[in-house]
């Protein structure tokens, strides 16, 4: 028996480099990449448990423990991605605000 490859390739007109670009900020990124910048941005899990009200931020808080239940906890994880994209507009909105001031 003999294998039959084929080549796919792109639709006329399209780059095959930006053939599976995403406008979604969270494609490709990791909910412990996620955690991680949140923490920076509020400075660690107290300023974290104080924007969003979960007791794995709050009480004897940790990223292994914090991950393993947003993971297996959907309306947690929505409220974290949330936060998270509103943090990037808030930085997206300062970073223009600085560049008009310049």
């Amino acid at each position: 028996m003999q294998a039959i490859f084929v080549k796919i390739s792109p639709l006329p007109n399209q780059d095959p480099n930006t053939m599976h670009t995403s406008k979604d900020p969270l494609h490709g990124k990791k909910l412990a990449d996620i955690l991680e910048e949140l923490l920076d941005y509020y400075g660690g899990f107290d300023g974290l448990s104080r924007e969003i009200d979960i007791r794995c931020f709050a009480i004897d808080p940790s990223v292994k423990s914090s991950l393993k239940f947003l993971r297996t906890t959907p309306w947690a994880r929505e409220k974290v991605e949330s936060l998270y994209l509103y943090v990037l507009r808030r930085k997206a909105r300062e970073q223009a605000a600085a560049e008009d001031s310049e």
